[in-house]
């Protein structure tokens, strides 16, 4: 059946079970009235959610309404929620969309005024004139979904116009990587090179790129021949900053191989031969600095130009580690382990190539079997 009325702006569904109350916005911009609906386990509490948006809907009016532009709130945001919260490099990325892109466009309009039309536009515009990416502006989606969600929590606002955007749709991500045989010729061009050890720890640990440039001798151990992975080196601007992995997951201990342990062992003492001080980081430049990501990321993107190797970046070994091991057999529960993921659906959504090649060998056997 479908919805049945049960009073003044609360209908139930029996198929659901569920109580819907309609709540009345009011008219937006154009004229056309703007409704919200709420559901409710229970008749009792359907009937106190809608005394309860009546109330606070009546107070919204008759309460002085304030001049915050969504700039003025946006910056508000930033100091009191987003500086004291987030990581140095959120807060980065967060005040350049807004420096460059989204107070030009939006910055001026009164908070109270803001719309989904608004918000829907300023996509379209801002990805004709800067050229955006779906995944850049999905991005920007998000920043300003939990902006406008704190406004509403403070007050600001009774809804959030967000909540009837539609979100740029993000594309899915598409790993590149090298099968077995060019990774090995990759490792073979690569002896004796400043790059080896990098590459190797990237291709058969699967490191990221900031693990590799924040990972220091102390948490490397000779002895029971493990890394413990605990800290990213990680670049925003021009700023380069020490700092705990991407999350809680990531912080892992991995098993070292003999020929890494090899190389390990040999970039020590050579460390403690050409550095003035104690050696305190694994991965050095030329010049027996730390390296930042994209210092060795663009290093490593030259040698495989150099050398005419098929395109992968630094990340791509990573990539490459998660193939490999899904090639000999190992599941992606203990593959995303090893990568660090927090769960087996992320490994999953980054590496639809596996997931494809595991339905083609669960296609291939039921073949077999009925032949």
């Amino acid at each position: 059946m479908a919805r049945k009325k049960v009073e003044r702006n609360i209908s139930f569904d029996d198929q659901r079970g569920l109580y819907y109350v309609n709540m009345d916005l009011g008219l937006d911009a154009s004229g056309k009235r703007m409704r919200q609906y709420r559901t409710f386990p229970t008749l009792s509490a359907a009937r106190t959610g809608l005394r309860d948006f009546i109330a606070h809907r009546e107070q919204e009016q008759q309460t002085p309404r304030h001049q915050l532009t969504l700039s003025n709130w946006l910056e508000y945001w930033m100091d009191t929620i987003v500086r004291p919260n987030r990581a140095d490099t959120t807060v980065y990325a967060y005040q350049k969309m807004i420096d460059n892109h989204i107070d030009p466009a939006l910055g001026s309009i009164p908070l109270l005024k803001l719309t989904p039309k608004d918000i829907q536009q300023y996509y379209t515009h801002v990805q004709q004139k800067a050229n955006l990416s779906s995944n850049t502006l999905r991005r920007h989606h998000d920043m300003l979904s939990s902006a406008l969600r704190a406004a509403v929590k403070q007050d600001m606002l009774l809804v959030s116009p967000m909540d009837r955007v539609e979100p740029p749709r993000a594309k899915q991500y598409e790993a590149d990587f090298y099968k077995p045989e060019e990774l090995k010729r990759l490792y073979a061009l690569l002896e004796g090179h400043f790059l080896e050890l990098p590459a190797k720890m990237a291709g058969s640990l699967g490191l990221r790129r900031e693990e590799l440039c924040g990972l220091k001798w102390e948490n490397v151990s000779f002895e029971r021949r493990v890394l413990y992975i605990r800290e990213a080196r990680t670049a925003f601007g021009a700023n380069i900053v020490q700092k705990e992995t991407k999350n809680r997951s990531s912080v892992r201990t991995l098993y070292i191989p003999e020929d890494l342990l090899q190389l390990l062992t040999a970039e020590l003492e050579r460390q403690k031969k050409v550095l003035p001080a104690p050696p305190e980081y694994v991965v050095l430049d030329k010049r027996g600095q730390p390296f930042s990501p994209n210092a060795l990321s663009l290093a490593f993107t030259r040698f495989v130009r150099k050398n005419n190797l098929p395109r992968v970046t630094l990340h791509g070994l990573r990539h490459s580690f998660a193939t490999i091991a899904s090639f000999q057999g190992v599941s992606l529960f203990d593959i995303g382990k090893a990568l660090g993921h927090a769960t087996p659906a992320t490994t999953g959504r980054i590496y639809t190539h596996l997931i494809d090649r595991t339905h083609e060998d669960t296609l291939l056997k039921v073949s077999d079997a009925l032949k």
